[in-house]
């Protein structure tokens, strides 16, 4: 994780055209051959920054109070995970968002963004088949997991851009992380439009 701070702080002050591999690996006090050991590209060097707020958001999820439902329990993941002060400061989402803007003028850095962001939906397809599935005994040791539905893998590709287009959109502005343009608004916002989507197989709750 060295490394990835190292790659961003020089990406948010020199750009990423004027950062070359071998400044990184001066910056993180390593030998550029150590980098190349870890890391394909100087591009690549961010992805475990991309792929710690990903996990940060799948685990919220996974930690939501078992009687929430899924919409309710997405939520309550974005508010604890993209509100500036709850783990991640304001100046770390400034960072996030110059290294999202990147992203969008680097055909390399997008796809590292975008490998994050797929496999994140494994991940969250995975968290939702076991909150679906709600508690049971552990399987035997060397039981296969149960492979994941169709509906599963699409709810979690929903859900993920959701969040990652709420990020995105945030990112391509001036706002600030907090208040009503932050992720966080646009990502519950984003979700609240989702309201007649069948999350789980389900018909949607009715609300008033």
């Amino acid at each position: 994780m060295e490394i990835a701070r190292a790659a961003a702080a020089l990406f948010v002050r020199r750009g990423l055209r004027a950062t070359r591999a071998e400044d990184i690996a001066q910056a993180a006090g390593i030998a550029p051959r150590t980098f190349y050991r870890y890391f394909a590209t100087k591009e690549e060097a961010v992805a475990p920054l991309y792929a710690a707020g990903a996990r940060r958001w799948i685990e919220a999820v996974r930690t939501a109070p078992a009687g929430l439902p899924v919409p309710q329990a997405l939520e309550h993941a974005v508010r604890h995970t993209l509100t500036p002060g709850l783990g991640v400061s304001a100046a770390s989402w400034e960072w996030l968002r110059t290294l999202v803007r990147l992203a969008d003028t680097s055909p390399a850095l997008r796809k590292v963004w975008a490998e994050v962001c797929l496999s994140s939906e494994g991940a969250l397809a995975e968290i939702l088949a076991a909150r679906e599935s709600g508690p049971t005994a552990p399987a035997p040791q060397g039981t296969p997991e149960p492979a994941l539905t169709p509906r599963l893998r699409f709810a979690a590709a929903v859900a993920g851009a959701a969040v990652r287009v709420a990020v995105e959109s945030w990112a391509g502005t001036a706002a600030r992380p907090t208040g009503p343009e932050g992720p966080a608004s646009l990502a519950l916002r984003n979700l609240r439009a989702l309201r007649d989507f069948e999350w789980l197989g389900n018909p949607p709750a009715l609300r008033p």
